[in-house]
């Protein structure tokens, strides 16, 4: 008698790119530029106060990109990141941290907290980058959050800040960008005019035809650049400056490349950087 076995063979399905695919990093990949952030920064604060800044405060750091990118630029450089989000301070240490010689990670200090209460005194620099501090809703909250930040900086210190408008931004809109290895969607889901509340959302599609939908979510107030200007006077900063970006006819994009204006054009986008001296 013979006996004939069968082996039965569990197909797997194979993952797509999105399950696949680290949300972290696409967002590095998409919306952040901390070398050229960096550029900026850097140039400004010696033109404007005459000396190399050496400390940096990363606000709502997120994965420290950028803190980690300061500490490499220079032996003097000394950065803190501070976010309230244990995950991805986490993601940050493990992905970027680590890649850091041991002296600069020497440099570099994450802090899991929150930006209104934890005392990091002396700095030259503060930034508060990819308009986290929309949410600050009120105006007393902002503002407190403004104060908090100045008593952290140095005499001559600066608090960088970026913003975005013009009158797209109070649309309900997507807007798609293709990128090497999959498209960037960027979601204005809702915007309410009578409290300035702004819903987005950033989403990722890729070539095998898999998405990832809301990888990120934001619940923010649209202030507006003479909102925040205002703002950062009562919070105590003696000098604000608009630094609005050039165009490239050609590419018909912006240029990457920052000037201080008092005027501007009313475009239907912009994204301008605000400098704040104590």
């Amino acid at each position: 008698m013979s006996v004939t076995r069968t082996t039965k063979r569990h197909a797997t399905r194979a993952t797509t790119m999105a399950e696949r695919a680290d949300k972290h990093r696409l967002y590095e990949n998409s919306v952040q530029d901390s070398a050229s952030e960096l550029d900026f920064v850097e140039s400004t604060f010696r033109a404007l106060r005459g000396r190399a800044a050496r400390t940096l405060r990363e606000d709502f750091c997120g994965t420290a990109s950028v803190a980690t990118e300061w500490v490499r630029r220079g032996r003097l450089h000394h950065a803190c990141g501070v976010d309230l989000d244990p995950g991805v301070l986490t993601w940050g240490l493990a992905h970027n941290v680590s890649r850091l010689t041991p002296g600069e990670g020497q440099r570099l200090t994450l802090i899991e907290g929150d930006v209104l209460k934890t005392k990091t005194p002396g700095q030259d620099l503060v930034l508060a980058m990819n308009f986290s501090y929309w949410i600050f809703k009120t105006r007393a909250s902002l503002r407190e959050y403004f104060r908090s930040t100045r008593s952290g900086l140095a005499k001559d210190g600066a608090f960088i800040l970026d913003c975005f408008g013009g009158y797209d931004a109070f649309r309900v809109l997507r807007e798609r960008r293709e990128l090497a290895r999959f498209t960037y969607i960027w979601d204005q889901a809702s915007y309410n005019p009578v409290n300035g509340d702004l819903r987005c959302h950033i989403h990722y599609r890729f070539p095998d035809g898999s998405k990832l939908d809301h990888a990120f979510t934001y619940d923010w107030r649209l202030w507006t650049l003479p909102e925040i200007q205002e703002v950062l006077s009562e919070a105590g900063f003696s000098t604000t400056l608009v630094y609005w970006q050039g165009w490239d006819a050609e590419a018909e994009d912006g240029d990457g490349n920052f000037q201080p204006v008092t005027s501007a054009d009313p475009d239907a986008g912009w994204i301008a950087y605000l400098v704040a001296l104590k």
